[in-house]
């Protein structure tokens, strides 16, 4: 048994084709704004502030494992529909409110391990959702490409300030967009296209980031906007970004002459 605390974009979609395939038996909690998985008859619709809810339907499922997939919205404290035990978490939540979402979600799964809980890492589980060190595209980044991309996320490493973000668009060794809370999809939506197409999107995990939860994903609609945008080529990190619709992405990318690399 195995429990999947699931949100929105593609990937938990993913993750439960996976599960029903194998035949391993599951529930949900839908952490969702719409009640998205409503349909599926192993699924519970749950405020995150629940902890006492979540933790005892665990318990009655008999489940010693659980897997983040997909975004999950992180609401404010004040949003937080606490019950008796989210209360006596709250300190420790308020805590990590500070040092921002990644600290939250990193403050969830220790409080499931000390409920002895374990937490599966995603690349771990879905190891062909993402890539391993290489190119997979016909168009191949330069020399010049390489340097810049080192230079973006030595860049990236340092904005631990900027705890959501992910990602950054860099040309020619300039910063022109860093992600936001919105997302990548809204940070590429916001950059005017270049004229000489040689702008780099790097997404990356967070320097401090917990991989058991809210990895970096791109898929198609990733390529769609960067094709928008102007974008020449896309960094990943091997083995820890989320790669969805691996073919079709690939695809789209060599008729656009974008270049995928993973590093």
């Amino acid at each position: 048994m195995i429990g999947l605390f699931l949100g929105e974009n593609q990937l938990p979609l993913e993750i439960l084709n996976k599960i029903k395939k194998n035949k391993i038996n599951y529930f949900i909690i839908d952490l969702t704004k719409n009640n998205r998985f409503k349909k599926d008859k192993n699924s519970f619709f749950i405020n995150i502030g629940k902890f006492g809810k979540i933790l005892e339907l665990i318990k009655s499922k008999n489940c010693k494992k659980v897997l983040f997939a997909g975004n999950i919205i992180k609401p404010t404290i004040s949003k937080l529909k606490l019950d008796f035990k989210g209360i006596y978490y709250i300190p420790r939540i308020i805590k990590a409110a500070k040092l921002g979402d990644a600290a939250i979600l990193k403050e969830l799964i220790k409080i499931l391990s000390e409920n002895k809980i374990i937490v599966i890492k995603l690349n771990k589980f879905n190891p062909e959702l993402t890539l391993k060190k290489g190119c997979y595209t016909k168009t191949k980044p330069s020399r010049p490409h390489i340097k810049i991309i080192k230079n973006g996320i030595k860049y990236l490493k340092k904005v631990n300030s900027y705890n959501h973000t992910q990602a950054l668009v860099i040309d020619n060794n300039k910063i022109i967009s860093l992600e936001k809370r919105s997302g990548t999809k809204q940070m590429l939506k916001s950059i005017r296209k270049t004229k000489d197409k040689s702008a780099i999107l790097i997404k990356i995990p967070k320097s401090k980031q917990d991989l058991r939860a809210d990895l970096p994903t791109i898929g198609i609609d990733t390529l769609k906007d960067c094709k928008k945008a102007g974008i020449t080529g896309i960094a990943i990190k091997a083995n820890q970004n989320i790669f969805l619709n691996r073919d079709k992405s690939i695809k789209f990318a060599n008729n656009n002459k974008i270049f995928i690399v993973a590093i």
